[in-house]
């Protein structure tokens, strides 16, 4: 299947004749909805990950310049490197994938019972927000047992690990064309 079929497939249509802003818009793709409203400025993965543009630092000024310029150009898609890393995470943690559905579970049977009633604790109505944040509360020991603080630094350090290991080898100079013009878009201080 090809991207345009696979786009396509979950095409979902935006409000025609300006029902929102006076305009006739067009119809957009959930992936581009989610492209542009987590990552307005994701790059390319064919860049990112191509493999002609990774090689060592020639000395440790130039590794820190790569470095800094690569994780500056690229952070939108380091994002999408740890939410990748969180949620492979998750699906091979059974334990922490139970928990996690047994939260959203009490938060949707909160939701449906404020639907139907309203909690009243002491004479007050206690907002659905409140309820949320008082099962969170509770549900924190049953993501202790289950090791969710491992999982948490694991997903910390291997998104650290991979993002460093990239921005330190990927050659920021691929991304200009020539080296020579790569030093053109570097900003130099002169002393005074």
């Amino acid at each position: 299947m090809s991207l345009a079929e696979l786009e396509s497939a979950i095409l979902v249509p935006e409000p025609v004749d300006g029902e929102l802003d006076g305009e006739l818009s067009q119809p957009k793709t959930v992936l581009s909805k989610m492209q542009a409203k987590l990552a307005p400025e994701i790059r390319p993965w064919i860049q990112f990950i191509n493999v002609n543009s990774f090689g060592k630092p020639d000395s440790l000024p130039r590794w820190s310049k790569r470095l800094v310029k690569n994780i500056d150009h690229f952070q939108s898609n380091y994002v999408f490197v740890f939410i990748g890393l969180f949620v492979y995470c998750l699906l091979t943690s059974p334990l922490l994938l139970i928990a996690m559905a047994a939260l959203a579970g009490g938060c949707h049977i909160l939701k449906l019972r404020q639907a139907e009633k309203k909690l009243v604790l002491a004479g007050r109505e206690v907002p659905l927000a409140q309820q949320y944040a008082g099962v969170a509360m509770l549900s924190i020991p049953l993501f202790l047992i289950v090791g969710a603080s491992s999982a948490l630094f694991w997903v910390i350090g291997a998104s650290f690990f991979v993002i460093m290991l990239h921005a330190s080898f990927f050659k920021h100079e691929a991304l200009a064309g020539t080296e020579e013009e790569a030093e053109l878009f570097e900003v130099t201080m002169d002393p005074i």
